[in-house]
C-alpha cells in the first residue's frame, strides 16, 4: 500500500475551499464540507481516494498531521 497525503486548497474567486488527497496511484480533490471539522475533511478526502482507486480497508486508515502541509494517512497493519 501507499501513503496518502492531503492538503487544504483555499478558496478562489471561482471555487470554494477544497481538500486534495494524493498517492502515487492517483489523486482526487473534494469540496470542503463546512459541517465537518478539519480532521474529518482530510479523512473524507483520503477515503474518497481509496474508493476511487479501489483500495479496501479505508476504515483502517490512521493519520498524522504534518506541519504546514496537511495530513498523511497510512493503513493500520493490525486491522
Amino acid at each position: 500500500m501507499q501513503a496518502i497525503t492531503t492538503k487544504f486548497i483555499g478558496p478562489t474567486n471561482a471555487r470554494g475551499s477544497r481538500i486534495k488527497a494524493s498517492a502515487y496511484a492517483g489523486s482526487i480533490t473534494i469540496e470542503y464540507a463546512h459541517e465537518l471539522n478539519s480532521d474529518e475533511n482530510h479523512r473524507a478526502a483520503a477515503v474518497a481516494l481509496c474508493e476511487k482507486i479501489g483500495w479496501i480497508g479505508a476504515d483502517t486508515l490512521i493519520s498524522a498531521c504534518l506541519p504546514k502541509s496537511g495530513y498523511v494517512f497510512v493503513f493500520s497493519p493490525n486491522a
